[in-house]
């Protein structure tokens, strides 16, 4: 998992860099999303700290796992994957539920991945997941909390 995503606002635009580290002792409990008639686990990062840790240091997530993170605000909340070993894909999605757009992530990569509009989720899954599943932008992510 990511030991630490910091936000960075400067006028009015954030970005959320990711840092190293292991397990997310601070992620929020799971829940089950569907996009279509696909469902993925996911583990929610809804505090700072949470988001901050994210999934760094994490080697392996299962095909239906994911981590969801919410922000308290929509924006434009950007990643990247320092000390990330992972690849992972991320889905920006609007505060009414719906994909924004979609990036591949390189493991360990300071390049930053932003969302197209403001957006109150990202969901992070294991790269090629949401090509692999179809999934695309515009499409509905339901079971988002409020």
């Amino acid at each position: 998992m990511r030991c630490s995503r910091v936000l960075w606002h400067a006028g009015g635009a954030a970005l959320a860099l990711a840092l190293a580290g292991t397990a997310n002792a601070d992620a929020g409990s799971g829940t089950t999303l569907r996009v279509g008639p696909h469902v993925f686990q996911v583990e929610v990062a809804a505090t700072p700290r949470a988001r901050q840790r994210g999934l760094m240091g994490r080697t392996h997530l299962a095909a239906d796992g994911g981590m969801l993170f919410v922000f308290e605000q929509p924006g434009r909340h950007c990643f990247w994957m320092r000390d990330t070993p992972l690849p992972l894909s991320i889905a920006f999605i609007d505060a009414a539920g719906r994909i924004a757009n979609l990036a591949d992530m390189v493991p360990r990569s300071e390049t930053p991945h932003c969302p197209s509009r403001e957006v109150r989720y990202a969901l992070e899954v294991r790269q090629g997941e949401f090509r692999r599943r179809g999934i695309k932008p515009q499409m509905w992510v339901d079971g988002l909390p409020r």
